[in-house]
């Protein structure tokens, strides 16, 4: 396992592990889901993952306390993260929050604690105020913030007083609008972008085609499964495939490394079983060579996906169909 090169409290890995799915039905877990989820966990831990991210709202707490139980006593050793919904996210209940958090997690202390999405009323200065009395009680360790323009990260900086560590948004082959500020700042400022949903919910795992689409409710809901954007992605799905063969990897492998090739970005991909971490954590070690990485870039570059209200009469008919 690569580890991220900068000044963090505690060896953060390049590939972490994100748990949107632990406690959430509707992925699919099913009623052993706890189970298998701390079996994912404990061997991330094998494989020297440090970076475990959760939220309050993922499962409505159970993937926090999930998390919390299959970490154990190697808690205290690990980057363990969550994050807040902003609903309300005015100082007092940041702190009571963050209490609530940490007590499904099981911890004294809350690595890494992020503002969930950027609130549209309230702006940051209320919310970092209850940041920083958190850090100065120390039950929070780093503050940061997701789904946050380069222009609200800055200002929750300038509002907390003190860096603000990371900006967890979307990030993968498919949705690569974080290269163009997000990637420069962190280089330049020392800071971490941490990518979620990495693989575009499986779509470069080169699983799925517009012959065999996916069947579970929240890929169904994607606008990238499609039919048609399976079929305009095939020519992306041909390249890594190709640079995946060369490498003894898989496609999944191959998109997690173009994302790492960046030295200020972690990947937080989830994982339904033991293998797929496995696979996901070796991801780390692939170099890409240049001419590799070019021909990456040119061919997510010439992917045009139907999205946007011209994907919605297709989402419609799609799910009536099925």
């Amino acid at each position: 396992m690569r580890y991220v090169e900068l000044d963090t409290p505690k060896p953060m890995s390049r590939i972490g592990l994100g748990t949107w799915q632990f406690g959430s039905r509707e992925w699919g877990y099913g009623s052993d889901y706890e189970q298998r989820a701390a079996q994912i966990v404990r061997r991330a831990l094998d494989l020297g993952v440090t970076l475990f991210d959760t939220a309050e709202m993922y499962g409505f707490g159970r993937s926090e306390r999930i998390l919390g139980a299959a970490l154990g006593e190697d808690r205290s050793k690990v980057v363990v993260a969550s994050k807040i919904f902003p609903l309300l996210p005015v100082a007092p209940v940041v702190q009571q929050r963050a209490v609530a958090s940490a007590t499904r997690l099981g911890v004294g202390h809350i690595d890494l604690y992020q503002v969930h999405l950027a609130n549209p009323v309230i702006a940051d200065t209320t919310t970092m105020r209850g940041m920083r009395t958190l850090q100065d009680v120390g039950l929070v360790g780093e503050v940061g913030v997701s789904n946050y323009s380069l222009r609200r990260w800055q200002f929750a900086e300038a509002a907390l007083g003190r860096r603000v560590l990371t900006n967890q948004v979307r990030y993968s082959m498919l949705d690569r609008g974080p290269e163009d500020d997000l990637l420069p700042y962190a280089a330049q400022a020392g800071r971490i972008v941490m990518a979620y949903s990495p693989l575009a919910q499986g779509f470069l795992s080169g699983r799925y085609d517009a012959g065999n689409p996916p069947s579970g409710s929240v890929r169904r809901a994607n606008p990238y499964f499609l039919p048609e954007n399976l079929a305009r992605g095939t020519q992306l799905i041909e390249t890594l495939r190709a640079v995946a063969d060369a490498h003894d990897a898989t496609p999944s492998q191959i998109a997690l490394a173009y994302l790492l090739r960046h030295p200020n970005v972690v990947a937080i991909p989830g994982a339904s079983s033991v293998e797929q971490m496995e696979r996901n954590a070796a991801a780390a070690e692939i170099d890409l060579t240049d001419d590799e990485y070019a021909a990456l870039v040119t061919a997510a570059r010439q992917f045009r996906p139907v999205t946007g209200l011209a994907a919605v009469p297709k989402l419609i008919r799609a799910r009536v169909g099925r």
